[in-house]
Formats: C-alpha cells, sequence, structure tokens
C-alpha cells in the first residue's frame, strides 16, 4: 500500500524535542500555509543539510560495512523494544488483543530470540503491528492535532505529538546506562543509524517542493495511524511542482 511506502519519508530526522507555546493560527496564516510555514521550513533546510552532510554518509558508511544478518539483526532489536512503547498505548486505546499480542511478541522475541535478535514472534502467528504512541493515543482521546511543527534535529510533528513524543522516548529507555554516557550515546546513534539506513531508497519518492511532500506524507501517515488504516488515499493531490533547494 502507498502508505507504507511513503511512512519512510516522514524521519529524514529521528524522534521529537520539547518546544514553547505556539500561537492559534489565524485564517490568513492557514491560507499562506499556517503561521509555522516560515519557521518550519528553516528548520526543515538545516534538519536536510544536517542529515545531508552527517547523518547520511555515515548510514552509507554503516550500511557498507555491515553484513545484511547483522544489519537485520540490530533492527529487530530495536523493533522489539519498540513494543514496550505499543503495549501501554494498546491498553490506553482498550485495543485489549492487540495488547496481548504485542506482549506475546516482546516475550517471544525477548527469550527465544535473544534479545530481539531473531524475529521469532511472527513465525509462531504473533504479527507485527503498525505500532502505536502517546500522540496516537491522545488522539483516540479527541486531542486535537495542532499546528504542524518542524523540531530541530528530530524532523516532522504536530503540537499534540511534541509532549507525546518525548515520553514515548522515555519509556524506550529501558536499558540502565547508569554513568556509562559513552555507551548511551552509542545505542541512541545506533539507533538514528539504523532509522536512518531504511530511508535511503524510499528518498526516490520524493517530488516537487519537498518541504510540501514531506509536510503531506507525514500528516497523511499519522492519519492512517490514528484511524488503524481507514483512511481515504489522496496524498499527493494538493503539493506543488516547485523544487526548492533543501
Amino acid at each position: 500500500m502507498k502508505f507504507k511506502k511513503i511512512a519512510c519519508v516522514i524521519a529524514l530526522a529521528t524522534p521529537l524535542l520539547a518546544t514553547g507555546a505556539i500561537a492559534e493560527e489565524s485564517v490568513e496564516a492557514k491560507k499562506k500555509g499556517g503561521a509555522l510555514e516560515g519557521f518550519n521550513r528553516a528548520m526543515h533546510g538545516f534538519n536536510h543539510h544536517l542529515d545531508k552532510w552527517l547523518l547520511k554518509p555515515v548510514t552509507k558508511g554503516y550500511k557498507w560495512i555491515t553484513p545484511d544478518p547483522v544489519e537485520r539483526g540490530v533492527s529487530n532489536v530495536f523493533g522489539n523494544l519498540k513494543e514496550v512503547i505499543n503495549i501501554p498505548n494498546d491498553l490506553l486505546q482498550g485495543k485489549f488483543k492487540q495488547a496481548a499480542n504485542d506482549t506475546g511478541r516482546l516475550l517471544v522475541n525477548t527469550t527465544i530470540g535473544v534479545g530481539g535478535i531473531f524475529e521469532v514472534a511472527d513465525g509462531m502467528g504473533l504479527k507485527k503491528s503498525e505500532g502505536e504512541d502517546l500522540g496516537q493515543t491522545l488522539a483516540s482521546w479527541g486531542v486535537p492535532a495542532g499546528p504542524y511543527v518542524v523540531v530541530p534535529f528530530f524532523g516532522p510533528s504536530t503540537l499534540r505529538d511534541l509532549p507525546a513524543g518525548a515520553v514515548d522516548s522515555l519509556a524506550f529507555d529501558v536499558v540502565r546506562y547508569e554513568d556509562n554516557i559513552s555507551l548511551r550515546n552509542s545505542v541512541y546513534g545506533l539507533r538514528a543509524i539504523d532509522t536512518r539506513a531504511q530511508l535511503l531508497e524510499s528518498e526516490e519518492l520524493i517530488t516537487g517542493d519537498r518541504y510540501t511532500f514531506i509536510k503531506d506524507a507525514f500528516l497523511q501517515r499519522r492519519e492512517y495511524l490514528i484511524n488503524d488504516g481507514e483512511v481515504e488515499d489522496d496524498f499527493g493531490d494538493d503539493y506543488g511542482d516547485e523544487d526548492d533547494d533543501y
């Protein structure tokens, strides 16, 4: 499905940072693309150039020197840790069957799969879900998304997803690093590189104005996840054809 392809495009940086309060958009501002259009485009450009000159080259080097089985194992480990976020959000949304499935996946892959290195649960009928996060939970409770915002270093978000993303990031940190800051930073760096490695081929999907394409992809992907896939596929109907330098 097209959504699964464009899902990769939205993370040209990684998770989220906190930001200050954002004023409500005026009608005129919305016509021009939002009150934060100027800020968002500036941050989009900053993030893109940071990715272009740092993260992307490092990621290409990682893929070049890392054997495919090792790379796959690293991705499996981080995917397994993501279940720690999925399970409580399943429960908060009343998705008890999915919570049981995700709990089973975590237990099976952590034990039989040796810490998640090997994907064992899928072969046992415990299928991997699209995933849940606190932003989706808040949406299911009726909290509006608020304006779209691009966060320095971390990419696309909405006002609702900013604090949600921070909480999810804390929940992801299930490993105790104590005073080993070097180990902690290495794990975070590897996670960022692993995420970026999954996006390299997807960049070919980007056409027209890069900022608008990524914004549309992100917002429609979020709608798709919040509605569990029940959303009309009208992606790309509104963005323009003009290229930018970002």
